[in-house]
């Protein structure tokens, strides 16, 4: 029985209850009238942490989706079920779907189980941000003026969601003061009040003794702080720059590597995943430095491959990860979901261990999107 990567056990037990696992050991007792399943081999499920399984087709390749879009309004169940048996006839529980996967600005991903039938189907609604840079769209591969812009304006989108949240914590604090300030003028009016209101007698009884129009003294109070207007495209952004969701970029090319990993500096929350990462091996030591994972598709290739694969290589896989860089192991956003283990044995054959390989299809993607 395979529990995680490095820790196998030997005539292991695994009970499930309620479609739930309750225990896993060596000495599980096994309770009267349970079904007993016997196998050569158990194993974790596998996760693919790069999928379109089970999306709307026209929702998968939408190319201009918003940082708010969400991918679970796309999933599609009677949309090729038999893709998701076979994945789960695979060994795949579990897959991170994307709508938008060529998108420049994809919004929000979610991960799903393949087993249709299980309850909830969605595991997280809101696994990722995603994005891409220097991508071909259309047959046609961006020069390198484009790819650099792209760059600036995926970051020019986080600094917006991160000014947009700055509001938000202004607006909360200047309520906060307000509504102190208004606590203490009543307290103090109240503990005056006996008083005033002599006062205004006098004053009033001294206005018609001189025939004199007797004035209220008004109170004027602070401003009330103005809210912030909602945007569901600036929350997006801001949650992914507070790193309460990763941000999942596709990105190949070493230029716009180093410009996203520059650019990115300075948001010491936001939690970034390199997608493709064709020539990422160069920025290994900062990727590691920084915890960023790598998501990889350790497909072979032939020479009518898009631009940004020009370099593409399954032995990556192996290099990053000897490296000390997280590798994920996905199966390139398509319905292909059910080749995961045969990439993953792909790259081993490539020089990755074997354990770094199972890792990339269970632990760490578990890990990466908040589901471990």
């Amino acid at each position: 029985m395979i529990v995680r990567p490095g820790e196998e056990l030997s005539n292991g037990t695994i009970l499930i209850e309620r479609g739930v696992i309750s225990a896993i050991g060596t000495d599980v007792p096994i309770p009267e009238g349970a079904r007993v399943i016997e196998g050569a081999v158990a194993c974790s499920g596998f996760v693919d942490p790069w999928s379109s399984l089970g999306l709307d087709p026209a929702s998968a390749g939408e190319l201009a989706p918003t940082a708010a879009t969400r991918t679970t309004d796309a999933l599609d169940p009677w949309y090729l079920p038999e893709w998701r048996r076979e994945a789960l006839q695979a060994g795949v529980t579990a897959a991170r779907l994307q709508v938008g996967r060529s998108a420049p600005m994809a919004g929000i991903g979610a991960l799903v189980h393949t087993d249709e039938g299980t309850k909830p189907a969605v595991v997280l609604e809101d696994a990722c941000l995603a994005g891409s840079v220097g991508l071909s769209r259309g047959g046609r591969a961006p020069d390198v003026f484009d790819r650099i812009a792209e760059v600036d304006r995926l970051v020019g989108a986080l600094e917006k969601g991160r000014r947009y949240r700055e509001s938000e914590v202004t607006f909360k604090k200047e309520l906060a003061d307000w509504l102190a300030a208004i606590a203490e003028k009543v307290t103090e009016l109240e503990k005056d009040f006996k008083k005033a209101k002599k006062d205004r007698e006098k004053e009033q009884s001294e206005a018609k003794e001189k025939s004199k129009e007797f004035k209220e003294e008004k109170y004027k109070e602070d401003k009330k702080p103005r809210k912030v207007r909602p945007d569901p495209d600036d929350d997006a952004l801001a949650r992914a720059v507070e790193g309460e969701i990763p941000l999942v970029v596709e990105v190949h090319r070493a230029s716009e590597i180093q410009r996203l990993l520059e650019k990115t500096k300075p948001f010491d929350r936001l939690r970034l995943v390199i997608a493709g990462g064709t020539e990422s091996l160069a920025f290994a030591e900062e990727l590691v430095e920084r915890s960023i994972p790598v998501l990889l598709w350790p497909t072979p290739m032939g020479s009518n491959r898009p631009d940004e694969y020009r370099d593409h290589d399954p032995a990556l896989a192996g290099e990053l990860a000897r490296a000390g860089v997280r590798v994920l192991i996905g199966t390139g956003g398509g319905d292909e979901t059910r080749e995961l283990r045969f990439l993953a044995a792909l790259a081993v054959g490539h020089g990755m261990e074997r354990e770094a390989a199972l890792a990339a299809i269970t632990t760490i993607p578990a890990q990466v999107f908040d589901a471990a």
